[in-house]
């Protein structure tokens, strides 16, 4: 905690939680927020075509958008830990602990459905992707319950279980 502590007395977090300009607190925040559309539009993207939704579009172009995951995910993740080092109480939250969990099983989710779904199979020489395995349906709705945990609990720790 006494790291933490001293993370929150940093000239960054001064900064970002006191500033009255809007490179500040508002701009993280939008960070946070874009991030967070880019990472779950694109996951959501392509949790639905696995699932079977415009089964017409081929699935494995599908895969390109991963890149765009983990863009997403990276500035989610920069954005947030300046956010968290301006507020270092939201570790003791339950509801924070909660979203970074499924923040973590979405990720591992989205990690094994990319290898699971994504990898090229070799087929009379071509490499082909067609349509999602029983296990791949299975992880992309998984995925979809993480990341709408991950947005559900992110959004309910600004209002529950804050320490006082």
């Amino acid at each position: 905690m006494k790291f933490l502590l001293w993370l929150s007395r940093s000239a960054p977090a001064v900064w970002g939680r006191e500033s009255e300009s809007i490179w500040a607190y508002p701009t993280i925040l939008f960070l946070h927020t874009l991030g967070l559309g880019v990472l779950v539009g694109f996951t959501t993207a392509i949790d639905f075509r696995v699932l079977g939704f415009s089964s017409r579009l081929p699935l494995a172009p599908m895969g390109r958008f991963f890149r765009f995951v983990w863009i997403g995910f990276w500035i989610n993740a920069l954005s947030g830990t300046m956010l968290l080092i301006m507020t270092p109480a939201k570790l003791s939250n339950p509801t924070f602990i909660v979203k970074m969990a499924c923040i973590g099983l979405g990720v591992l989710t989205m990690l094994w459905m990319h290898r699971e779904v994504f990898r090229p199979r070799q087929t009379l020489g071509a490499t082909v992707v067609t349509e999602a395995s029983t296990l791949g349906r299975v992880l992309a709705a998984s995925s979809l319950l993480w990341w709408a945990g991950a947005i559900v609990a992110g959004r309910l720790t600004a209002y529950l279980g804050n320490v006082r």
